[in-house]
């Protein structure tokens, strides 16, 4: 086996932390002809940005492997960041990961990848490909289609964060830690004796550092409002709708509380607040520029997250306008938020996602 891998070569994107780390040590144990690359994304922690290339490099030198580092801060900061603004601006709470992941880390590095005639581009993604062949009599390499479903690791699972790509870009990428769980992977990088074996969990936003209520300041302008009850009564101000998320307990300098935040009324530029976490309640919502990794017959019963960190509901997923989908809960879920993604499921195998933009 390791004799056949030899042909293959496999670039893996390496951020310096471990489970990249543990990535590339294993496709080069397995025998794989690997290189490790790094895109330098924008951010506002310069010195932690240039500590991690500085370990991504040592991880490649320690297991053997070429390691190159390719400039993206341009193409990041208008497909990440400015998205992530104009979002919050529009009133949404959006995902920035998943933009990442479809633009950058399977866009632009899987370019780069393929310039460097590779087979395939690795990610340390806590997520598991299948991949099917469609014709056994068809012996081209093209006649498959490929399943994407959750980690092993059910604490650790990122599969939620790629309902965006494509069967043309899952054809040519491996999640090798996905059947692995952190502390195994954690394990395998001191068996391997990688630098970065104790390197903690990564949070927060990527590029932000600190708090993204701090950085959303830093970017958009202020426009005070009136914060009011859902019967109009007067509580407070706010500084700007988009400094604020469905949901929202903390922060909003209001007596007499806990309230929370249920609507944003841009109409008025009023900020809704309730006392009562019931009127976060909806049981149905819309989502837009739906992807599906293998197309789906709707209607359909699947399971719904609609934040990374929610529990799975089970919903029915009807068909709306074009690329678009109504989801409709068995029971009402709380702080259905615009602009977080709702990533469907069957099972283990992830369905699809779309945008949320509205609900009920």
């Amino acid at each position: 086996m390791r004799d056949k891998n030899k042909k293959i070569k496999v670039i893996v994107a390496m951020s310096g932390g471990v489970d990249s780390s543990v990535t590339a040590a294993l496709l080069k144990k397995a025998g794989f002809s690997v290189a490790g690359i790094m895109g330098k994304f924008w951010t506002e922690k310069k010195k932690n940005s240039n500590n991690s290339e500085k370990k991504a490099r040592q991880v490649a030198q320690k297991i053997g492997i070429p390691f190159y580092a390719v400039n993206f801060e341009k193409e990041f900061r208008k497909k990440v960041v400015d998205y992530f603004l104009n979002d919050y601006k529009q009133g949404n709470t959006p995902n920035p990961c998943i933009v990442c992941n479809k633009e950058i880390k399977f866009g632009l590095l899987l370019k780069e990848a393929k310039k460097m005639n590779a087979d395939f581009l690795a990610t340390g993604h806590y997520s598991r490909l299948q991949r099917e062949i469609l014709n056994l009599k068809l012996q081209t390499p093209n006649k498959y289609r490929i399943k994407l479903f959750k980690g092993k690791d059910k604490a650790k699972d990122q599969s939620y964060f790629l309902w965006q790509l494509s069967q043309s870009q899952l054809k040519n990428v491996l999640f090798p830690v996905g059947n692995y769980t952190k502390p195994e992977v954690r394990s395998l990088a001191k068996k391997f004796d990688l630098p970065v074996a104790e390197t903690p969990e990564s949070q927060e936003v990527c590029f932000v550092d600190g708090l993204t209520s701090d950085f959303l300041k830093k970017y958009l302008k202020t426009k005070p409002g009136k914060i009011v009850d859902i019967k109009g009564n007067l509580i407070g101000q706010h500084n700007g709708l988009w400094f604020y998320t469905i949901g929202q307990r903390r922060g909003l300098d209001i007596s007499q509380g806990p309230w929370f935040v249920v609507k944003k009324d841009f109409k008025k530029n009023n900020l809704i607040v309730s006392k009562n976490e019931k009127d976060l309640l909806k049981k149905e919502f819309i989502a837009v520029n739906v992807n599906w990794i293998l197309r789906q017959n709707l209607p359909i019963n699947a399971k719904v997250k609609i934040r990374y960190k929610s529990n799975f509901a089970e919903a029915k997923i009807l068909k709306h306008k074009k690329n678009s989908v109504k989801v409709i809960f068995k029971n009402p879920q709380k702080a259905i938020t615009p602009g977080q993604s709702a990533v469907f499921y069957k099972g283990k195998e992830l369905l699809g996602g779309g945008v949320i933009v509205d609900s009920k």
